[in-house]
C-alpha cells in the first residue's frame, strides 16, 4: 500500500472559486479518489493563499480586517468545492500558526547555511498611502514604445517586460500620487546555489518531459536570487529578527501545503507529519498545478525544501491554461463562470465528467467548448453508459423478479470489459483520464450494440428465450457496474446512486474483476437527465449580468482613483423608457428601449430581480450615453443605466427629478 499526500495550487483569498480553480481541483480529486479505490492511503489537503498587499487593501475597502475577510472567503471556497464533490481532507489557510512556524523554521535553516542574503532594492513608493507599490498598483508610459496607461511589469501594446522603476510618468493606482523612488533592504534566497541539484531533480520523473525542457531554459540561462521579502505595511508573517520586513507571499504560500497537512495531523490524530515530510520519507507527495507557476513549484520550492532539510515532491502534475470556446475566460462574454453561478442551474457532475474528458498527462492547453459540453454529457454519459442500465433493469424485474442470471452470457464481452481495468488503472495513474473516458465509452458502445443484437424487448414474453433475455440483460447490468467502477473517481455521486440500485457495498477498483451472479437488484431510477442547452445559456447570461452589475457599481479588478478630468468625459443623459422586456435565457437582464431625445438606444440592464418590465415603461432613467457599445449574446448594449444597491431585489434605478426631459445632460 502506498502512502500519498496530494495538494492542489492554493486559490487566492480575494475572489470567488471559478472554472479555472474547479478544473484543477476536480482533476486532483479524481486522482485522489482513484488512489483510494486502489486501496492506497491517500490524503488531500489545500488552503487559501491569504497573504499580500492586495488582501490588506481589499479588507480595507470592505471596512473589515484581513483576518475576518479571509476566513469568510475560506469557508465560502471550501463549501463551493464540497458542492462539486471535491473531497479535501483539510481545507485551511496560509494565515495560520502552523504556516508561520514552518516558514520561520525553513528561513532560519536556510539563513544558518548562508542560503540567504540581503541587498538594497530601489522601488516606487506611494507617499500618500505610505507603502511600496507592487507592479500591479502602478501605471505609466511604457519605457519601450511610450504607450501610456501600462502596468508596472509589462506593456499590453508592444509586449515588452520591464521593472516598474522604468515607467515614464508613473502614478499610483491607490492614490493617483506620483510615486517616489526609494531604497529598502530586502532578503533574498540564493537559488543559484541549487543549480546542480535542480538540473538533476528536474530530469527525473518528478516533472513531465515538456516541463523539464522549459526548466532547462532557465537553468541554462542562470538562476537569479529570489526576493523573499516585502516592506510593511503588509499582511503576512514578519521575518524572524525584524519588525517591518515580511515574507513575500510566494515564500509562505507553498509552505501552506505543509501547514495544512500538519493541521490535519494534529486535528485528527494518528498521522505523523514527519512520516511524509522528513528528507528520507518513503511516502509520496504530489502537487497539482497550472503551468503558469512551474517556476515556483519546480525550481524555488524543491530548492527551499532541499536547503531546509525536508523531502522534495515525488511529482508535480502540471496542466495547461484553460480557455472557453477558444478564448480566455471573460465575464463580459459570460465565460468567467463562478462555482456558485454554475450550481444555480446545472448538476456539478456534468462538469466533473466533461472536465475528465479533457484531462491529459501533458501540459497542453484545455479548451472548454459549451456545445461540446452538452453533447458529451447527453450522448456519452446519458445516452451510452446510463442507457445500459435503464434498458436492462426493467426486463430483469419484469421477468425475473429483479434477480440476475447465474452465469455470464457472453464471456468474450465480459472479459474485455473486466480486463480493461488494468489499462484504465494505468491511465488514471498517469493522469491521462480523457483517454480512459474514451475507452470507457467505447466499451459502452460495444455493450449497447450487443444488447441491440439480441433485442431482449422482443423476446421478454417468450418462454423459450427467457434464459437468453435474462443472460443478455444480466450481462448488461454487470457491464454497467464495471463502467460505474471505472467512472467512480469522476462521478462519485452517480456511483453512490448506482451502488444503491445494484444493492452492493461501495465499489472498489478490483470489484470489476468478477461479475454479480444470481444477485438481486433494485428497480432502476434515473441517475442523470440530459442537459438542456437553455440551462447552459442561463449560466452564461447570469455571468454576464454579474459583470454588468459590477460595472454598474463601479467595481474594477484593481481599485483605481479617477481624476476629475476623466470623470468629466462621462456623458450622463436623461432617457425615457419606451419599451422593456425580459431577456429569454437571462435570469437578471431586462432589455430597455430608451429615448434620448435625438436618438434611441437599446440597453441591457441587470435589474430583472427588482423590476417588472411593465412598470418601467415611460419612466425616466439616467444613462451613460457615451459608453462604447458592447456586443452580447442577446444583442448589442448601447449604454448603461445607473442603479444603486447591493443587488438582487435590492437594486434601484436612478431617476432624475421631475421636470427632466429625454436628452438632458446630468451634471
Amino acid at each position: 500500500m502506498r502512502r500519498i499526500l496530494v495538494t492542489s495550487a492554493l486559490p487566492n483569498a480575494n475572489g470567488a472559486i471559478h472554472l479555472g480553480h474547479l478544473f484543477e481541483h476536480i482533476q486532483t480529486d479524481i486522482w485522489v479518489r482513484f488512489q483510494r479505490m486502489m486501496g492506497n492511503e491517500c490524503y488531500y489537503v489545500c488552503a487559501d493563499d491569504a497573504h499580500g498587499t492586495a488582501t490588506m487593501l481589499a479588507a480595507e475597502r470592505l471596512g473589515t480586517t484581513p483576518e475576518a475577510m479571509i476566513e469568510s472567503l475560506r469557508e465560502e471556497h471550501a463549501d463551493d468545492f464540497r458542492r462539486f464533490h471535491v473531497e479535501h481532507d483539510n481545507y485551511y489557510s496560509t494565515h495560520s500558526p502552523e504556516n508561520e512556524h514552518f516558514t520561520g523554521t525553513i528561513y532560519e535553516r536556510l539563513a544558518a547555511d548562508d542560503r540567504t542574503f540581503t541587498a538594497d532594492v530601489e522601488q516606487l513608493y506611494d507617499p500618500e498611502r505610505k507603502l511600496f507599490l507592487a507592479d500591479r498598483f502602478v501605471k505609466g508610459n511604457c519605457p519601450r514604445c511610450g504607450h501610456d496607461d501600462q502596468y508596472g511589469d509589462n506593456c499590453q501594446e508592444c509586449g515588452a517586460t520591464y521593472d516598474a522603476t522604468e515607467l515614464g510618468n508613473p502614478r499610483s493606482l491607490l492614490s493617483d500620487a506620483t510615486p517616489e523612488l526609494r531604497s529598502s533592504k530586502h532578503y533574498f534566497f540564493d537559488l543559484a546555489q541549487f543549480t546542480d541539484f535542480l538540473k538533476d531533480w528536474t530530469a527525473t520523473e518528478a516533472v513531465q518531459t515538456e516541463v523539464t525542457n522549459k526548466l532547462a531554459e532557465w537553468l541554462t540561462g542562470g538562476l537569479k536570487a529570489w526576493d523573499i521579502s516585502r516592506d510593511g505595511p503588509y499582511f503576512g508573517f514578519t521575518i524572524p529578527g525584524t519588525t517591518e520586513k515580511y515574507f513575500y507571499v510566494w515564500m509562505d504560500a507553498p509552505v501552506g501545503y505543509m501547514a495544512s497537512f500538519k493541521n490535519l495531523c494534529d486535528r485528527t490524530g494518528g498521522l505523523d507529519f514527519e512520516d511524509f515530510w522528513r528528507s528520507d520519507s518513503e511516502a509520496e507527495v504530489h502537487h497539482f498545478i497550472g503551468k503558469d507557476i512551474i517556476n515556483f513549484h519546480c525550481l524555488f520550492w524543491p530548492a527551499v525544501l532541499r536547503g531546509a532539510g525536508y523531502r522534495t515532491p515525488t511529482k508535480v502534475h502540471t496542466h495547461g491554461f484553460i480557455t472557453v470556446d477558444g478564448v480566455q475566460m471573460s465575464k463580459s462574454r459570460g465565460t468567467f463562470i463562478n462555482a456558485g453561478t454554475y450550481l444555480e442551474h446545472l448538476d456539478p457532475e456534468y462538469l466533473r465528467y466533461y472536465f475528465a474528458t479533457k484531462l491529459a498527462a501533458n501540459t497542453d492547453d484545455v479548451d472548454i467548448q459549451l456545445d461540446d459540453f452538452v453533447q458529451r454529457v447527453n450522448s456519452d454519459l446519458v445516452g451510452k453508459v446510463v442507457n445500459i442500465a435503464s434498458r436492462c433493469a426493467g426486463f430483469i424485474h419484469r421477468g425475473f423478479d429483479g434477480v440476475l442470471g447465474a452465469k455470464v452470457h457472453d464471456v468474450e464481452l465480459w472479459t474485455a470489459v473486466s480486463d480493461a481495468r488494468h489499462e484504465l488503472a494505468d491511465l488514471y495513474e498517469r493522469g491521462d483520464v480523457g483517454r480512459a473516458v474514451r475507452q470507457i465509452t467505447a466499451l459502452a458502445d460495444r455493450t449497447n450494440q450487443y444488447i441491440a443484437e439480441y433485442e431482449p424487448w422482443k423476446h421478454v414474453n417468450d418462454p423459450d428465450r427467457a434464459d437468453e433475455v435474462q443472460g443478455v440483460c444480466s450481462l448488461g447490468i454487470n457491464v454497467f457496474r464495471a463502467l460505474v467502477i471505472y467512472l467512480k473517481p469522476i462521478l462519485p455521486a452517480m456511483a453512490a446512486k448506482a451502488e444503491t440500485f445494484l444493492q452492493v457495498e461501495p465499489l472498489a477498483w478490483e470489484d470489476a474483476g468478477a461479475p454479480l451472479v444470481a444477485h438481486e437488484i433494485h428497480r432502476f431510477k434515473a441517475l442523470f437527465t440530459r442537459i438542456d442547452r437553455k440551462d447552459v445559456d442561463k449560466v452564461v447570461a447570469a455571468t454576464v449580468a454579474e459583470a454588468e452589475t459590477e460595472a454598474g457599481n463601479g467595481a474594477e479588478e484593481h481599485s483605481q482613483h479617477v481624476s476629475i478630468d476623466e470623470f468629466g468625459k462621462i456623458d450622463l443623459r436623461v432617457a425615457k423608457v419606451l419599451a422593456a422586456n425580459f431577456v429569454d435565457g437571462a435570469d437578471k437582464l431586462i432589455e430597455l428601449r430608451l429615448d434620448l431625445g435625438v436618438s434611441q438606444r437599446t440597453v441591457f440592464a441587470g435589474v430583472r430581480e427588482a423590476y417588472d418590465p411593465t412598470s418601467l415603461v415611460d419612466r425616466l432613467v439616467v444613462v451613460v450615453a457615451n459608453l462604447a457599445p458592447r456586443k452580447m449574446r442577446f444583442g448589442t448594449s448601447e449604454g448603461m443605466v445607473l442603479a444603486a444597491g447591493p443587488g438582487g431585489e435590492d437594486i434601484f434605478l436612478v431617476s432624475p427629478d421631475s421636470g427632466a426631459e429625454p436628452g438632458m445632460r446630468v451634471t
